[in-house]
């Protein structure tokens, strides 16, 4: 393949441009923001289940706090009736009062055990909702770090796509101005060797592979023609000659 020199030094400037935007596009994968979002979001999830949890125990305290005052207050009731109809005088049999008098004195312990349920299962309760209101300021604070980060690497994302953009079109400038023949093997090889498709030679060395050139490939190069599309033998990439190849 032949190319003017001046094309294949533009290819350099393609490369350049090239070059830059892997490093943008490595730039916005390696942003610091990702590994604190995503370590955040771990933690925001952990602390969403267990506030899942300590919801769930406060709502099961909640029924069984209600349970319990029922139970509570259907004792008293009997106990009232109870008291009412020894008040009133209608029992006259003895062994019926006693029986009544037993039973008033039964419902009163049995009260006071149900009584102390419910003190036990507001405790309980107590306990639950502090732990979902603890749990709730810290699911808050870490979504607000969360919602930072994200802010942040919003705006990172921002400044480093309109600098890709501007570079995508100066690239868009400089590569139609390079052979398409050229420019599409240039991006065959860029493709093929880790985003390098052509390299300068400098003081006798390639600099997409960072070899010196042994004397019979530098002679092949100085005999080459000018307008010779020139290959490294080591990497294959495209070889653009300058005035400080060495040769």
């Amino acid at each position: 393949m032949n190319a003017a020199p001046a094309d294949q030094i533009r290819l350099l400037d393609v490369q350049a441009l090239d070059v830059r935007l892997q490093q943008l596009a490595h730039k916005r994968k390696a942003l610091p923001e990702h590994a604190e979002i995503e370590s955040l979001t771990k933690d925001l999830t952990q602390l969403k289940d267990l506030l899942v949890a300590a919801q769930t125990e406060e709502s099961d305290c909640a029924r069984e706090q209600t349970k319990a005052e029922q139970d509570v207050d259907q004792v008293r009731q009997r106990a009232v009736r109870d008291q009412q109809r020894l008040d009133s005088g209608a029992v006259t049999s003895p062994k019926d009062l006693e029986n009544l008098q037993r039973e008033i004195a039964s419902l009163a312990k049995r009260q006071g055990d149900l009584e102390d349920v419910v003190l036990e299962v507001m405790e309980r309760r107590e306990s639950a909702q502090e732990r979902v209101g603890e749990l709730t300021e810290r699911v808050e604070s870490v979504q607000a770090k969360i919602d930072d980060a994200t802010a942040r690497r919003d705006a990172a994302f921002e400044e480093i796509d309109g600098e890709a953009t501007t570079v995508t079109k100066e690239r868009e400038v400089v590569s139609g101005s390079v052979p398409a023949d050229l420019l599409k093997l240039y991006d065959k090889l860029r493709e093929k060797e880790g985003g390098v498709g052509a390299a300068r030679l400098y003081q006798r060395r390639c600099e997409g592979c960072r070899l010196e050139l042994n004397i019979t490939e530098l002679n092949e190069v100085r005999a080459a023609a000018p307008d010779a599309v020139v290959r490294c033998e080591n990497c294959r990439r495209i070889l653009v000659r300058t005035s400080e190849s060495g040769l």
